[in-house]
């Protein structure tokens, strides 16, 4: 019993030492994502207006319009690139209002 108690006091007693830490930290950052939204034959130009300058922080409504045209003569138009969460977010909100939008995609 008695070499037991020592095994464990000589364990105990042992230097503990902290695994090493390189000297760079890299942080990866997540990735963004785009909300795009697709052109179709139902929403008006002017509901797309409305609805990009109330959903998307910071819109204007000049960029608003210009995005608008875009969905129209182009198909499509990327109308915000962000964090996943608020991306979701406005998606779900201009997909409520009617809008038809692509699949959340990394940027």
């Amino acid at each position: 019993m008695t070499s037991r108690l020592s095994a464990v006091d000589a364990i105990a007693s042992a230097p503990i030492q902290a695994p090493e830490r390189s000297s760079q930290v890299v942080r990866k950052q997540y990735p963004n994502y785009k909300v795009i939204v697709l052109d179709d034959d139902f929403n008006t130009f002017e509901h797309v207006h409305e609805c990009l300058v109330k959903y998307i922080p910071q819109m204007t409504s000049d960029r608003a319009w210009e995005h608008t045209y875009e969905v129209h003569f182009e198909g499509q138009a990327l109308v915000w690139v962000g964090p996943q969460e608020q991306a979701e977010l406005y998606h779900e909100q201009l997909s409520r209002a009617g809008l038809t939008m692509a699949p959340l995609e990394a940027a």
